[in-house]
């Protein structure tokens, strides 16, 4: 492979990836990937995914997930800002909505995510966000900061993709992409997302590209498999690999303010 790619969300706190954190970020070396951002889910997630970052040299993100909204204390902000106060972290979140399953209520989850927001803004951090099922409450939310980031995973429809491009978020492609039962909107909606705001991620160990081929025992995704996404995002662009993978480094690099670093 002719080309480095980076990896835009990874979960590699995630219990599936214990004691094997050294292979895994090996195994994405090897495959091309030099960088990922680890994700955080919470104030001990993200406290882990920062001890991981600065141990292999990468990236990471402190938040609190709208399915542990309800986990949140008084300290938040407090919590989050001393974690931010790494060079490592890069963005607020994993933070924002999720109807789907609702692990939080609703009105805890807004209020959370308004808390990281503010925050964000505050330390002029940009935001690692999620959304399922929400679309309607997050652009208002969204709406009432003065935010810069990342809608992770997207997986929405036309309309939800146009409000969040015309806020100025970059949006995040992971293996749903390669799924031939489920990714079909999905597929149709990637060559409608400017090459200029498109990041690729693996959000591993889910969501593992169905494009991989033998398909492997195990349905735990890695970082390594980002380039099955790299390759089917470029077919639908109808572009070459290389540009895909020089696009979405560059930006990265400026959604998180690294271009001088």
């Amino acid at each position: 492979m002719s080309y480095t790619l980076i990896d835009a969300g990874v979960n590699l706190t995630n219990h599936q990836f214990d004691e094997q954190h050294h292979d895994v970020i090996t195994r994405a070396n090897e495959a091309g990937v030099t960088n990922m951002l680890i994700i955080g889910c919470d104030i001990a997630s993200s406290q882990q995914s920062l001890e991981l970052a600065t141990k292999h040299l990468q990236y990471s993100t402190a938040g609190i997930h709208p399915h542990d909204a309800k986990s949140a204390t008084n300290e938040l902000e407090a919590q989050l800002t001393v974690l931010a106060n790494s060079k490592h972290v890069i963005a607020i979140g994993e933070c924002g909505l999720d109807y789907n399953r609702d692990f939080s209520p609703r009105d805890v989850q807004r209020s959370v995510f308004r808390r990281q927001l503010a925050l964000a803004e505050k330390l002029d951090l940009p935001v690692y966000l999620h959304e399922r099922d929400a679309s309607d409450d997050m652009l208002g939310i969204l709406k009432e900061f003065n935010i810069r980031g990342v809608l992770h995973c997207f997986t929405g429809n036309s309309a939800a993709l146009k409000q969040y491009l015309d806020l100025g978020l970059y949006i995040g492609i992971t293996g749903w992409v390669c799924d031939e039962r489920r990714g079909k909107e999905l597929q149709q909606l990637v060559p409608s997302i400017p090459l200029d705001r498109l990041l690729i991620e693996t959000d591993a160990p889910f969501l593992i590209p169905r494009t991989v081929k033998p398909k492997p025992k195990s349905r735990k995704n890695e970082p390594a498999l980002l380039p099955y996404i790299c390759q089917t995002v470029a077919q639908l662009y109808q572009i070459d690999e290389e540009v895909v993978a020089r696009k979405t480094t560059e930006n990265f690099h400026r959604v998180f303010g690294l271009e001088d670093r």
